[in-house]
């Protein structure tokens, strides 16, 4: 009888979550952010995306080893380890945060469409919102998370776009060899800026959470039980977490170079939204140019607010003790969808209100740098715990990186709240 031979391992096929949530880190806010530092200071910020990688990436896998080993997502694990009463906050805190991040993209979505199209830029913006509503409650999850991989190829727009710009390769070179510390209040608040819309909490609770839909559509176990799997399954881990998180990275720089080789270059150093980033595009680089960019807000704006929404309804599910997953139907986890529901129309609502996406984009800024270090610090501790993880406690190097982005927001958070 002939052997089966072991089948090779595809490091491609690992890209899951973490390729979902890395993109999904690059939404209308932070092509936003990262546009304002390229045109406000050129090439001399770059090195803050380079350098918050690893932390980012170090950070998102242990969420997702907490998940894959325990079994449980990110609130469910806290409610059994801590007060409730914190537990809560924490989650309430995130749910404000992330309402106030998608009206900031459903509406960028909208004035991207206004742009292409000339569209009214609110009806657009309620289609928008409607879709991704539509799509995340009836689409069960084996098939909606292969659309979202999808809607993951609109980040590379950008790097289009740094392709038909150009580079000033001189002035790059100079500004990572010699990176720029921050010499002023605006510099500091932009290094500020640029790390919190890089690690949001948001990330860490979806990653989380689709560690436990991949479980529950391949019918695995936790760890803990199958210790047997563990190697298999913490190098899938590492490369889904590491290449995603490398996504947002390339992604970052590719909207930070373009803009710097076009609006800084050109003596355009103010933004306030990626669609008059793209608007400002047009005459300096071509209607080509400008088509990518708006594209690319409409594409990562799909893949945020789903990111954004469910995030918030996974972590209040756990907190409730009701049942979630985006593999259910409606009627078997109505309390979880109505969240998603919720969170999509409150934030439409803000946009209809008239309250400006800048000013949501300003606030949701502030809320998650009052959450995401105690989050943070409780994640890491959950990472200790012998209850939680069992013999797959993290230590070493992943420890000490994963500190390391907690100390890097905190310095952050800290920083944010002075110079306001």
């Amino acid at each position: 009888m002939a052997t089966r031979k072991p089948r090779r391992f595809n490091p491609f096929a690992a890209l899951g979550p973490g390729l979902v949530t890395g993109a999904a880190d690059d939404d209308p806010s932070g092509i936003a952010t990262y546009s304002q530092a390229g045109a406000q200071f050129g090439y001399r910020l770059l090195w803050t995306v380079i350098f918050t990688y690893p932390f980012l990436a170090m950070f998102q896998l242990t969420c997702a080893e907490i998940a894959r080993v325990s079994g449980r997502g990110l609130a469910a694990n806290m409610k059994r380890s801590f007060p409730r009463a914190i537990v809560a906050g924490v989650v309430a805190l995130l749910l404000v945060a992330n309402i106030l991040n998608i009206a900031a993209d459903i509406a960028a979505m909208g004035e991207a469409a206004t742009l292409i199209t000339g569209g009214n830029r609110y009806v657009l913006a309620a289609g928008f919102a409607l879709l991704a509503l539509f799509l995340q409650v009836f689409i069960p999850y084996h098939r909606y998370v292969g659309l979202l991989k999808w809607l993951t190829l609109a980040l590379f727009a950008y790097v289009g776009v740094v392709l038909i710009t150009g580079v000033d390769g001189p002035a790059l070179a100079a500004a990572l060899l010699h990176p720029a510390w921050p010499s002023n209040a605006a510099m500091a608040m932009m290094v500020v800026a640029l790390l919190g819309t890089t690690i949001s909490p948001y990330l860490f609770f979806w990653q989380s959470a689709q560690e436990l839909e991949e479980m529950g559509v391949h019918h695995s176990q936790p760890l803990r039980r199958t210790p047997a799997r563990a190697p298999a399954e913490f190098r899938r881990l590492a490369i889904d977490s590491w290449g995603g998180m490398a996504v947002t990275l390339v992604i970052s720089l590719c909207i930070m170079l373009g803009t710097s080789a076009t609006l800084n270059a050109h003596g355009i150093t103010h933004i306030d939204s990626a669609a008059q980033a793209a608007l400002a595009l047009r005459p300096l680089a071509g209607d080509f140019a400008f088509a990518l960019f708006a594209i690319g807000i409409i594409g990562t704006g799909m893949l945020a607010v789903p990111v954004l929404a469910g995030s918030a309804a996974y972590a209040l599910s756990e907190l409730m003790g009701w049942r979630a997953g985006l593999e259910l139907k409606p009627r078997e986890a109505q309390g979880f969808y109505a969240i998603i529901a919720a969170a999509i129309s409150i934030a439409l609502a803000l946009d209809f209100s008239g309250v400006p996406p800048i000013l949501a984009l300003y606030w949701s800024a502030i809320v998650n740098g009052v959450v995401a270090v105690p989050v943070m610090v409780v994640i890491m501790l959950l990472a200790r715990r012998h209850a939680t993880m069992g013999s797959f406690t993290v230590r070493g190097w992943h420890m000490a990186l994963g500190w390391g982005a907690v100390l890097l927001m905190a310095t952050a958070s800290v920083a944010m709240f002075v110079l306001m």
